[in-house]
């Protein structure tokens, strides 16, 4: 029994009360929350040697000890890949986004202790739902983390944040409630095959390949559904942009970042290998939706004035190449949907955090409201086009390697619904250079940049005065965003370590559909 996984689980659930003891001290609270998520980090890269890409073992690092033995319910841990790179994900934007919110002004009455406490809850409750290997406890841990974000949006965030953050809620909870009843299905199924019903996953895959197509279908639409919710997918996406409008900077990261993809990891761990003739029969409706929500999503960044709707908006758009990587069945686009998991989470991080750095200066988060404002900011202004080039894909940065591992992958098998998502990647170039163009470039002008002289009563029209008083980047915002950078950089030219460990698990998993990679013509011969 290994007792790694454990202990990611509960080194940030231990910090989280610590926190929470120190509220009345801000800087006691933010260091002790700094100091347990590094300590996290650490661990999660011992994590990460001890995972062996070339072992045969289906899952790794793995224990189980009973819960609800009635049920045959354990609270059972392990890893695969996929799952691996996610935690490792996790474990390095939560220090990023304690550093990056280090300073933040919160809502009247709040606490720092507070804020870092609910982030900390937050992050056991995500590695929870990427190392269950029960499904019961999946969902236990799917559920789970609704209830630190709910609070972190409603007591943290913006001025609409009670309306955004039920919202959130009430439609995770419905996605939850609906997968509930796939799990219970899956328990009798299991009864019914084997004779005692099981929540362990190995065994429910097993199991379920026996099942006839269309119980698996109804099964695997409830798990669809609450992670098409999660995902999101179009047209179950319309709690994401309020949520990511209003949630705290730090948050949102998480939100976009990770939690997100709890939906997307869904599809690969629980969708493909638990009922493997339902996912091909309803792959084309998928890949319609896929495709859908490229478009779309990129339509409507191109359109928003609010900053931090636009970064929601590029995200849904985002998450359409990666459920279309995922259900082209092919490795190559599998494996670029679960790069395109990380790599996403990286570089819309960053892009998330560097609006925050905008806003915390200009005092506004409307698009209109800046203008030139590189003159001002030189650092943040080539930072947050770094994070723009990274969002948009550009051959040497992280996301093209994802992207290009979809549309490669995808072609041979869907060759309409790739062309079709090519367009979501000159639309991203569209939205983000006009992003960036609006903030950064030109006249300086907007209101949160340039003081207004005259004003009401006025004998003259107001007349623009001068410019305001605004800061460029700090050191500890510098620290926070260059590794991020690092990272943009690095895996765009060498993914080789991270598709390493991805590439068999992807491999396994497509096995378990039953589906093989199409033969070029070159290899026929």
């Amino acid at each position: 029994m290994s007792w790694t996984l454990i202990a990611l689980l509960l080194l940030p659930l231990v910090g989280s009360v610590v926190v929470a003891v120190l509220r009345r001290s801000d800087a006691a609270a933010k260091t002790a929350a700094l100091a347990f998520a590094l300590g996290e980090l650490v661990l999660a890269g011992v994590t990460w040697v001890a995972y062996d890409p070339a072992s045969t073992d289906r899952l790794q690092l793995t224990s189980s000890v009973e819960w609800i033995p009635n049920f045959g319910v354990h609270l059972s841990f392990g890893v695969d890949g996929i799952a691996l790179v996610m935690i490792a994900l996790i474990a390095l934007l939560v220090p990023v986004v304690i550093g990056g919110s280090w300073a933040d002004k919160l809502p009247e009455g709040r606490t720092a202790g507070g804020f870092f406490s609910l982030l900390l809850v937050m992050q056991t409750g995500m590695v929870g739902v990427f190392a269950a290997t029960d499904v019961f406890l999946f969902y236990v841990f799917f559920e789970a983390v609704l209830v630190p974000m709910y609070f972190l949006i409603g007591r943290f965030g913006g001025p609409r944040r009670q309306y955004a953050a039920m919202k959130f809620f009430l439609y995770s909870l419905l996605g939850g409630l609906i997968m509930l009843a796939s799990v219970i299905g899956l328990y009798v199924t299991s009864a019914e095959t084997l004779g005692k019903g099981t929540f362990d996953w190995a065994t429910l895959v097993e199991a379920m390949r026996t099942a006839d197509t269309t119980t698996q279908i109804w099964l695997f639409l409830g798990f669809f559904i609450a992670f098409a919710i999660k995902a999101p997918l179009v047209p179950l996406h319309t709690w994401l942009p309020d949520a990511g409008a209003e949630a705290p900077v730090g948050a949102g990261v998480l939100l976009v970042g990770v939690l997100d993809k709890i939906g997307t990891f869904g599809f690969l761990r629980y969708c493909l290998p638990l009922f493997p003739a339902a996912s091909k029969e309803l792959a084309p409706l998928v890949l319609v939706l896929a495709v859908i929500g490229i478009l779309y999503g990129s339509l409507l960044a191109v359109g928003q004035t609010d900053m931090k709707r636009f970064v929601a908006y590029t995200s849904i758009a985002h998450f359409g190449f990666i459920a279309l990587g995922i259900f082209a069945f092919t490795t190559q686009a599998s494996t670029g949907a679960v790069l395109y998991m990380v790599n996403h989470g990286i570089s819309t991080g960053m892009l998330f955090l560097v609006v925050g750095m905008v806003m915390s200066r200009g005092g506004s988060r409307l698009i209109q409201d800046y203008g030139g404002m590189a003159k001002l900011t030189p650092v943040l202004g080539g930072l947050f086009f770094v994070a723009g080039l990274s969002s948009l894909a550009l051959p040497g940065t992280n996301s093209f390697i994802s992207e290009f591992l979809v549309l490669i992958g995808s072609f041979p098998t869907r060759p309409v619904h790739t062309v079709l998502a090519t367009l979501g990647m000159v639309l991203a170039a569209l939205y983000v250079l006009w992003l960036y163009q609006r903030v950064f470039q030109g006249p300086l002008r907007g209101t949160a940049l340039v003081g207004v002289a005259g004003g009401p009563g006025a004998a003259t029209a107001p007349e623009v005065g001068a410019a305001r008083e605004v800061k460029d980047l700090g050191k500890r915002e510098i620290a926070v965003l260059a590794p991020l950078v690092a990272l943009i950089l690095v895996l765009g030219v060498y993914p080789k370590p991270v598709l390493d460990v991805i590439t068999p698990s992807v491999g396994a998993t497509l096995s378990e559909v039953g589906v093989t990679d199409p033969v070029t013509a070159q290899e026929g011969k």
